[in-house]
C-alpha cells in the first residue's frame, strides 16, 4: 500500500520577488469545465456536454503587509502579474519528493489587509484573477493553458487546435 504525497514545504514568487518566510497559504486555480445538460431524441437521459472553462483564480495569504501586490492592484494587461507556486509534495513510505510547479498570469481582483488589532495575527490575502496557467512535476509540463492564445494542452495534446484550425486561428 502507497502513501499520499503530501505538501510538505512551499515558495510564493510574484514577478520573481520571493515570499519565503512570508507566504502561509496558496489555493491553487481550480480546473472547472462549464457542462450542460443536453437530451436529444433517442436518448433516454441527459449527458453533459463540453462547453469551456470556468475563469482561472488564485488566491494567496501572507503573514503581514506585503507592499509589491499593493503597488500591482489595477494594472491595466491582463497578464500584467507573473505568479510561481514552487512546491515539494513527499510521499512518507519512501520519502520520494515530487516538485510542483504553477505558473501563472494575470492580475489581482482583491487585496484584503485584514484587521488591524496590535498583537494579533494580520493576514494579507490577495486573489489574481488568471488569463495564463502551467502546472508541471518534476519538470515535466501537465496542463497548460493559454486563455487569450486559444491553448489548452494536457499531457502534450492540445485539445483547442482542431478547434483554432476551424476558426483561421
Amino acid at each position: 500500500m502507497a502513501l499520499p504525497r503530501k505538501l510538505k514545504n512551499m515558495n510564493l514568487f510574484e514577478n520573481g520577488i520571493s515570499y519565503a518566510g512570508q507566504i502561509e497559504e496558496v489555493v491553487p486555480p481550480v480546473l472547472t469545465r462549464i457542462m450542460e445538460d443536453f437530451r436529444g431524441g433517442g436518448m433516454n437521459a441527459p449527458i453533459k456536454t463540453d462547453h469551456g472553462m470556468e475563469a482561472l483564480s488564485m488566491e494567496w495569504t501572507c503573514g503581514g503587509l506585503m507592499r509589491e501586490p499593493l503597488l500591482q492592484f489595477g494594472i491595466t494587461r491582463h497578464d500584467g502579474v507573473l505568479l510561481r507556486f514552487a512546491g515539494a509534495y513527499q510521499r512518507d513510505d519512501t520519502g520520494a519528493v515530487d516538485a510542483v510547479e504553477i505558473t501563472c498570469r494575470g492580475r489581482h481582483s482583491s487585496i484584503d489587509m485584514g484587521t488591524g488589532k496590535p498583537g494579533d495575527q494580520s493576514p494579507f490575502k490577495v486573489t489574481s484573477e488568471l488569463s495564463y496557467y502551467k502546472l508541471t512535476i518534476n519538470g515535466i509540463e501537465v496542463i497548460e493553458i493559454d486563455i487569450i492564445n486559444m491553448i489548452e494542452r494536457v499531457a502534450g495534446v492540445d485539445r483547442l487546435a482542431d478547434q483554432r484550425k476551424a476558426i483561421g486561428l
